[in-house]
């Protein structure tokens, strides 16, 4: 990519996009081009054609997407089949149709099945059932992976698809109802640590900041403890959900910034399809550390991040989900990136500027 070369980045004030954004302007990238979604709705196609013939974007970073932690993939199933769709069905056809360059579509590692051999190589996709929890975003990013892939087969396009594990970062989701789960831990522990201390400055601003419910910082301090106990926070005691048992890998969402364009910068389709056979499949990359921790140490680690000595209760009555995902990043190592940020240091910085933003 040419450091002049119009870029658009679609989700750039998210977590991923915002770290791409960033990514981009560090390494010194000077026309990027980045629209809210009060400024432009994906899910509406005149809305994105015109778009993209007003601007004309010569690369694209595909990073917005209606995502969620379990419980919003549990309660919300048909927003995330048909939002996810949308989007990408808009954005990747305007993008043939308006001759991108080079397009890089972002996904997930849930589009692997429940039971795939661990650690996951792309080469596992579409091989037994997907984990039900999650299993409509799930579909919708293997669609968009095959959209690509389709594309490039028939019109000759140049886009590449990205798998990331599970991501935190700036920017993050920290809402109670929706967010992932270290986010989630993270702020239900601040939040834990600030009832057991009996630190209503720190709990008020906390909701002040990010209300749960509609219920804000000027609440009653008998509505807040009723809120926080639907979220299993209560004075001395935290509780989460599933067993502690499933095992996660994670990464920095800047270290997947800087992968995804490092892929852009070096890496084309015709690299990813060659010695295929007649058949052309799995030509996305999976973007990980190789490396897992159970939600249990997670927890500890957090614990003792945020300086939380009260108690942790797992709910198994709650879904676990997958109990086990972890990337093979092999065929990103073979392309010469490695990950930088371990988790300790990832979750230090996290909950600096969780509490500085």
């Amino acid at each position: 990519m040419e450091k002049t070369a119009k870029i658009y980045v679609a989700g750039h004030r998210g977590l991923v996009g915002s770290a791409i954004w960033r990514n981009l302007q560090q390494k010194g990238y000077t026309n990027l081009i980045g629209r809210t979604h009060a400024e432009l709705d994906l899910t509406d196609q005149q809305a994105v054609e015109a778009f993209f013939e007003a601007e004309k974007p010569e690369y694209l970073f595909l990073a917005a997407a209606y995502v969620g932690g379990i419980m919003a993939n549990s309660l919300y199933r048909a927003d995330f089949i048909w939002r996810n769709l949308q989007i990408q069905n808009n954005v990747i056809a305007a993008a043939w149709r308006h001759g991108v360059r080079k397009l890089l579509f972002l996904g997930s590692t849930c589009i692997y099945p429940r039971e795939a051999p661990q650690p996951m190589p792309e080469s596992c996709l579409l091989t037994s059932p997907l984990e039900y929890t999650n299993e409509p975003y799930a579909i919708a990013k293997i669609a968009g992976l095959k959209m690509c892939e389709s594309f490039n087969l028939q019109y000759g396009t140049n886009f590449i698809a990205v798998m990331p594990t599970n991501l935190y970062g700036p920017e993050d989701n920290f809402n109670l109802e929706t967010s992932h789960v270290l986010p989630a831990l993270l702020r239900k522990m601040h939040l834990a640590k600030a009832l057991m201390e009996g630190d209503w400055a720190a709990v008020r601003e906390d909701l002040r900041r990010r209300p749960v419910e509609g219920v804000d910082g000027s609440a009653s301090e008998a509505d807040i403890l009723a809120l926080l106990a639907r979220y299993g926070l209560t004075p001395g005691t935290m509780t989460v959900w599933g067993t502690g048992r499933p095992l996660r890998e994670f990464l920095w969402s800047e270290d997947m910034a800087d992968a995804c364009v490092y892929i852009m910068e070096r890496v084309d389709f015709r690299d990813l399809a060659t010695d295929k056979g007649s058949e052309i499949r799995n030509c996305h990359i999976n973007i990980g550390t190789g490396t897992e921790l159970t939600i249990r140490e997670l927890v500890e680690r957090i614990a003792r991040t945020v300086g939380y000595r009260g108690e942790v209760l797992f709910d198994a009555t709650k879904p676990d989900g997958t109990m086990r995902k972890l990337t093979d990043p092999s065929r990103l190592h073979a392309l010469g990136w490695h990950h930088r940020v371990s988790v300790d240091e990832g979750i230090e910085r996290l909950y600096r500027w969780y509490r500085e933003a």
